[in-house]
């Protein structure tokens, strides 16, 4: 018997290893957990500058954000998806579109999924700094540089709101999909109020996830773990360089 023989006899004889303590508290090797990947839409065609306010909402995706969507999907297309959810808006149910594919699923639209929506209660004809002024919108985004939090902005849904409705409608799609692996494609507010609701971050943003990227959250037991943020190494590759925010 040669030595690699002999360690692996040693190996099957030892009784398994009891969970340690961060075993359990990050959901090692716990059985029944949810594996839930968190995905910002791809790059989406819109001019903030010129664009009234109504057309920022909800545009769709630019012919970068089509290559992004694309290569995403291949990307995810080497592991068992159970179910693809996804933000109503346009950008985020055609990136959801190119994962579904690959399982030749249909993702499901979640309402409450959508993004934050800022200044929805003024006139969607207009543009912002027509509305407001621009010296009072550049004080407003100065004051979301310095406090992140969504309240800053008047006319707009607020942080509390928001972030119910993001958390909630998370916990949805992780309660109709118990032990599986799910792709929710959403928004860069979306993610952030999920993953920040499990860190206990106090910012709207604490982070700038990039467009297609993913972030891995697991639940089980009760908990939510963090395993990944903004994962993007699928957008580099032998085409290019497909980063963007």
């Amino acid at each position: 018997m040669d030595e690699q023989q002999r360690e692996q006899g040693e190996m099957e004889r030892r009784p398994p290893r009891s969970p340690a303590v961060f075993d359990r508290a990050f959901l090692i090797g716990t059985e029944e957990v949810t594996d839930v990947l968190l995905v910002r839409h791809a790059q989406q065609d819109v001019d903030f500058h010129t664009a009234p306010t109504g057309e920022i909402a909800d545009p769709p995706l630019s012919v970068h954000g089509r290559q992004q969507a694309r290569m995403l999907g291949e990307a995810l297309s080497t592991l068992k998806v159970d179910a693809v959810f996804a933000s109503p808006l346009r950008r985020a149910r055609e990136t959801a579109a190119a994962v579904a594919v690959q399982h030749r699923l249909e993702p499901e639209v979640l309402d409450d999924l959508r993004e934050v929506e800022i200044f929805r209660d003024m006139p969607q004809e207009m543009r912002a700094e027509d509305f407001l002024g621009t010296p009072f919108l550049e004080a407003v985004r100065q004051r979301m540089l310095a406090e992140r939090s969504w309240d800053v902005y008047p006319y707009s849904e607020s942080s509390y709101d928001f972030r119910k409705r993001a958390i909630n409608a998370v916990e949805t799609a992780i309660a109709r999909s118990a032990g599986q692996r799910i792709v929710i494609v959403c928004h860069g507010g979306v993610i952030n109020a999920y993953v920040g609701h499990i860190i206990g971050s106090r910012y709207d943003m604490f982070f700038r996830p990039a467009h297609a990227s993913v972030s891995t959250v697991v639940a089980g037991e009760g908990r939510r773990v963090l395993r990944l943020l903004n994962d993007t190494h699928h957008l580099r590759s032998g085409e290019g360089d497909f980063l963007s925010y």
